[in-house]
């Protein structure tokens, strides 16, 4: 059965825009993990612009599901990683200007940077994986890099223009996925992800879990968090049925 990740950056992100104590993402993850959810991610950007240090010690404390921290290879933000001790850090790209995670890392830059990120997180205690386009390249210099696991950019496949071109972006998908596992990587996805282009992604049996978030914190101002969780989670662990 395929796992869903819940993403509360955006629960967050509502509770900065007025700097107050409300909505908390914390108990945001509290009802998602009631809802059927199996673990939760919360990205710690640079610039702090959602979620907080102080959220990832709530999250850890609370939670009984793993908790999954988004991150940049920044220093700083691994350091911090090594002290929170989350089940898995998930290292992504990181920009400044962006609205959110516009692509997978390049695994061609920054090698450097990468191998000590990835050093320091595995000393911890903490399972790493890179957030990576679905690019042979990339998942084999992600298996140079050691890491157990990897989490496939799907931003392209649910922003695909037509059905034709999500179609073909689907099977990039599913090679990628296939290729992946024959090096011996474990394999995630998510970025896009909604109610409706999850069902194909959910068939291809060897992607073990999908990370979701925003798309379930706008059903959730309709529906509430725990329907709009336990909506989803409906679908990942039905096969997308």
């Amino acid at each position: 059965m395929t796992r869903l990740g819940v993403n509360i950056d955006h629960v967050a992100t509502l509770r900065q825009a007025r700097r107050g104590k409300n909505p908390n993402p914390v108990e945001a993850a509290l009802v998602s993990e009631r809802a059927g959810c199996d673990g939760i991610v919360a990205h710690l950007r640079e610039d702090r612009r959602h979620i907080q240090e102080q959220d990832l010690w709530d999250l850890k404390k609370a939670l009984r599901v793993p908790l999954n921290m988004e991150m940049s290879a920044s220093p700083q933000i691994v350091r911090v990683a090594a002290r929170v001790k989350p089940d898995q850090a998930t290292l992504v790209p990181e920009k400044r200007q962006e609205l959110t995670t516009e692509g997978g890392l390049d695994l061609r830059k920054g090698q450097k940077r990468l191998k000590q990120a990835v050093s320091q997180l595995k000393k911890a205690g903490i399972r790493v994986s890179l957030f990576i386009d679905p690019d042979p390249v990339q998942i084999r210099l992600a298996r140079d890099l050691e890491v157990p696991m990897i989490e496939l950019h799907t931003g392209r496949y649910a922003g695909a223009p037509t059905r034709k071109r999500r179609e073909i972006l689907l099977r990039q998908m599913e090679e990628a996925v296939g290729k992946a596992r024959a090096l011996g990587l474990i394999v995630a996805a998510g970025h896009g992800l909604d109610y409706d282009n999850v069902v194909e992604v959910v068939s291809i049996p060897e992607i073990e879990e999908l990370n979701i978030g925003f798309s379930i914190v706008a059903r959730a101002v309709e529906a509430g968090f725990h329907q709009a969780v336990q909506e989803m989670a409906g679908l990942v662990h039905g096969g997308g049925r």
